[in-house]
């Protein structure tokens, strides 16, 4: 959120979490990355993906020519996601995390 680490977003069996980051809350200045979701140290969870980020992934031509350019699975709107929304118009991007943390 305008450049500084809000979040994760994250996918597994059950669907789909996301938790502000502790240090993120905390700050005096910082804000709801959505009105959907208030700032909280709780977790939210969806068995889809949520709509606030599914409205960030790009629709019609702009999503056909990344889904073939990126051979990405139209079902798979995790990998449309970080694939399509790491430099989002807007105050939002979405940003792969490494699997050691960094």
């Amino acid at each position: 959120m305008h450049d500084k680490w809000a979040g994760i977003l994250t996918e597994d069996e059950d669907g789909y979490h996301f938790r502000y980051e502790e240090s993120y809350v905390k700050q005096a200045n910082s804000e709801a990355i959505s009105v959907t979701f208030p700032l909280s140290n709780d977790s939210y969870y969806s068995k889809v993906l949520f709509p606030f980020f599914d409205g960030l992934i790009p629709e019609g031509w702009l999503l056909d020519i990344a889904q073939k350019s990126w051979k990405l699975n139209p079902r798979d709107r995790m990998s449309i996601l970080l694939k399509t929304c790491y430099d989002c118009i807007g105050a939002v991007s979405i940003q792969a995390q490494e699997e050691n943390g960094k």
